[in-house]
């Protein structure tokens, strides 16, 4: 690879490092500006797949092989002298980060829709964000239960502006369905490890709460379908629908592994066809379309929740904060 190819790997790394990284782990924040300025770490991943570039999978992949490292220099001994294996596991998986705390970002929204609701995922990996009734939720000024039931559900925790309209209750969901290129069996200890090697190194409270949803989506077990999202699959499984529910397609942090800004387009194009409400979690990069009516000003590091193709609120990757901008776009 050329020296502006190395040049776009260590962008996208310090991009990481600066915007998703920084206040919420200082580790993987600190290795990724390392990357930046490491030729040899830069040269193995050029000989990765554009696709398997992602800071997440790299930082993944050591830790699940070989735990989590104290610094750059346990890092960078760890991949210097495992090469194969660290860029076998990157090429065998994918930074599926099933984070089900962005119900949190999802529920004011999905609460206001008539209710009830026919849920469908896509990128969906276990399942877990299909399941926000099942959920309880704590927005400061106001908590909302989860129903009762046999395992300890999570609870997450969120910061809502004040004009976020903040659900009174759960929504009814009496349909639910998801479609994943691979999907996540929660019930397959291999896969359910690799989850949980996906959340960052210092968010214990974020570990439990999806270590809490893995007990539950293995038990409800979420139907959960293998198909691109990009073609008949979605259609077959809007058929399914039950017609006396609201269908609603979603998605988070999804989109943005779609290259092509056509196909993400095609997508939204197709998805607001097969359903009435068509909701986007995504990093604004992904739809400019929809981000440009959201303001000239995007905070770093935010996902822009859109409903319809228009901007409701800028959300916490992982769900722990919202502010609610609908009223004001």
């Amino acid at each position: 690879m050329d020296e502006e190819g190395l040049a776009e790997i260590s962008a996208r790394y310090i991009r990481f490092a600066d915007t998703e990284a920084r206040g919420r782990s200082p580790l993987y924040e600190e290795l990724a500006r390392a990357v930046t300025g490491d030729r040899e770490t830069l040269g193995f991943l050029s000989t990765l797949p554009d696709l398997k570039l992602q800071p997440n999978l790299l930082l993944a992949a050591v830790r699940h092989l070989f735990g989590t490292p104290t610094g750059w220099t346990e890092f960078r001994q760890a991949l210097q002298a495992n090469p194969d294996a660290i860029r076998s596991l990157m090429l065998e998986r994918s930074t599926q980060t099933n984070e089900p705390g962005r119900c949190a970002t999802l529920l004011p929204l999905l609460a206001r829709l008539p209710q009830p609701l026919a849920l469908i995922e896509v990128g969906t990996s276990a399942g877990l964000c299909l399941m926000p009734d099942l959920y309880g939720y704590d927005y400061g000024r106001k908590v909302i239960p989860a129903p009762a039931m046999a395992l300890e559900p999570p609870v997450f925790r969120c910061f809502a502006s004040e004009t976020t309209p903040l659900p009174t209750a759960l929504p009814q969901v009496v349909w639910r369905a998801g479609l994943d290129l691979s999907p996540i069996d929660a019930s397959d200890d291999s896969q359910v490890a690799w989850l949980e090697t996906l959340v960052w190194p210092e968010q214990t409270a974020r570990l439990a709460n999806l270590r809490a949803a893995l007990k539950i989506a293995a038990t409800v077990k979420p139907r959960v379908v293998k198909g691109d999202l990009r073609g008949s699959d979605l259609v077959r499984l809007c058929n399914e629908a039950p017609n006396d529910a609201t269908l609603v397609i979603f998605h988070t942090a999804v989109l943005d592994y779609v290259s092509d800004p056509g196909d993400r387009e095609a997508f939204a194009e197709q998805a607001m066809r097969l359903s009435p409400y068509w909701i986007s979690n995504e990093f604004p990069r992904v739809f400019p379309s929809i981000a440009t009516r959201a303001g000239t000003s995007w905070p770093p590091g935010r996902f822009l929740l859109s409903a319809n193709g228009s901007p409701v609120a800028w959300t916490d990757p992982h769900g722990a904060s919202l502010e609610w901008i609908a009223d004001e776009a």
